[in-house]
């Protein structure tokens, strides 16, 4: 019985390395995604009838003076805010329910507002969670500075897609399919992403520009925390002889606008690989749902805290882009309704509204059984 309770509580174990790591991530990372729909409503006069953080039954909670009810639940796996006139928690519109509302309810519902503070409301959510990301990367940027690696060849692999395209040792990169680049990091970026897609390099080599095409191989690689990943390379080589590595350092402007630059990448990194995995170009595997995450909560969290907060940053944007994606109840969906209400001038009826919600909500429900079947048994 004391070796069971060791497993489970001791500093090493499932409860304290795992659960704890991933109830950390997660519950910022939704109470940010949500108090940002929270406090965009208010400031947009909608009235609040519930915060929750979780799903299920409420564990613990309590009413404000606004009468909002604050609430931590059953299941940590998201949270919602429900207006005044919400027939529940994914913002379905209902016409009986907001018939049944009284003069003073009716003004501050959520569904009687002009269609640009619904919206507006709505966006606030992925938006806090892309400010977030900024708002680390910017206090680490501020305190640890960034290191910086010259993009200089120093080797290149035989029988790479570098060495049939020409790259040489000494080549320095230019740009990438029209990017340009400053260190060994932006190469990597922009190919890592890209397997099987030929790409146009500008080197400088000899004084003089030249120009060569590559395309990118899948090689599996281990990341930080352990993790094995497949990744685009072309198979060059950066050493610090070639590369002079070196911590560049930030003002606090300037570290908020290299974090503005660093989560623009990622954005754009996720929704390359989304097109990607859409068409069949991207390994399933790539994919994880709550197992996954709290895996690497926890081996984020035996490295140090700061791991464990950039953890935060990575999820907090791709939570962004998904709830972005124009499939109802996603708040992209939501979007998306309200793009054509205000085309139209009137909102999409209450049928077509509800067929859609339910075919978007089949989308939701298969794409988490998905995510959950890769991680428990698919890779």
């Amino acid at each position: 019985m004391s070796d069971t309770l060791s497993t489970f509580l001791g500093a090493e174990s499932l409860l304290i390395g795992t659960i704890v790591p991933f109830l950390f991530v997660l519950t910022v990372v939704v109470f940010v995604h949500e108090m940002g729909h929270y406090l965009v409503g208010r400031w947009c006069g909608i009235g609040v009838t519930a915060f929750s953080i979780g799903f299920g039954p409420e564990l613990l909670g309590f009413n404000d003076r606004r009468g909002t009810r604050w609430k931590l639940s059953a299941i940590p796996l998201g949270g919602y805010v429900k207006f005044v006139g919400d027939i529940n928690a994914t913002s379905t519109p209902d016409a009986d329910e907001i018939d049944a509302l009284t003069a003073e309810q009716k003004k501050v519902a959520f569904h009687t507002q002009p269609v640009w503070k619904r919206a507006l409301t709505v966006v606030a959510g992925p938006a806090f969670n892309f400010l977030l990301t900024i708002a680390v990367f910017a206090v680490m940027f501020a305190v640890y500075g960034k290191v910086i690696a010259d993009p200089v060849v120093a080797e290149v692999r035989p029988d790479s897609p570098a060495a049939a395209a020409g790259f040489l040792p000494g080549d320095r990169f230019v740009s990438v399919d029209g990017t340009p680049v400053e260190s060994f990091a932006d190469v990597q970026r922009l190919v890592s992403g890209r397997a099987g897609d030929p790409l146009v390099f500008v080197l400088a080599r000899d004084g003089q520009e030249i120009t060569v095409t590559a395309t990118p191989e899948v090689m599996e690689q281990t990341d930080a925390l352990g993790n094995v990943i497949k990744v685009g390379v072309i198979g060059v080589v950066n050493t610090p002889e070639s590369g002079q590595p070196r911590v560049v350092t930030f003002s606090p402007v300037g570290a908020v606008v290299e974090a503005v630059r660093e989560t623009g990448h990622i954005i754009v990194r996720t929704g390359q690989f989304l097109k990607r995995f859409v068409v069949g170009r991207e390994d399933k595997c790539q994919l994880g749902g709550p197992v996954k995450i709290a895996d690497m909560a926890g081996k984020a969290a035996k490295l140090g805290f700061e791991w464990l907060v950039q953890l935060v940053a990575l999820l907090s944007v791709g939570i962004g882009i998904l709830n972005l994606l124009p499939i109802p109840p996603l708040d992209g969906g939501h979007l998306l309704f309200y793009g054509l209400e205000a085309v139209k001038g009137r909102p999409v009826s209450e049928r077509a509204m509800e067929a859609v919600y339910r075919v978007g909500m089949f989308l939701v429900l298969g794409f988490m059984g998905f995510v959950f079947w890769n991680d428990l048994f698919g890779c």
